[in-house]
């Protein structure tokens, strides 16, 4: 995994991804998750991408409520984006590696 931050030189695969990822909002900020702090790493591998946000999926304050929904939203949004046009295989992990999404193209395997 490569950590985010701003301003980082990136990898020209990884430049096209953050490209994609520059139009996915945080419902909670209203900010792209660029800008707003929730994305916390990135990894691009192949047809495959691994994306973590900084959040934790088991914390009791971010499975009640608005939070839960927010952080669905957003993994559902990286997955809609590039599965399939970019990537046979999406996993969007919290910050402790849980997955919050998966999108795995049949026939493929996890790489």
């Amino acid at each position: 995994m490569k950590v985010y931050y701003p301003g980082r030189k990136w990898p020209r695969e990884y430049e096209e991804v953050l490209n994609e990822l520059k139009n996915v909002i945080d419902p909670v900020t209203g900010e792209s998750i660029l800008d707003s702090g929730i994305l916390a790493g990135l990894e691009v591998s192949g047809r495959t991408l691994k994306v973590w946000l900084k959040f934790e999926s088991l914390a009791e304050y971010n499975i009640l409520g608005g939070a839960a929904m927010a952080y669905s939203k957003i993994a559902g949004d990286i997955i809609e984006r590039l599965a399939l046009t970019k990537f046979d295989n999406v996993y969007v992990y919290d910050l402790r590696g849980n997955p919050v999404g998966v999108f795995e193209s049949r026939g493929k395997k996890h790489e």
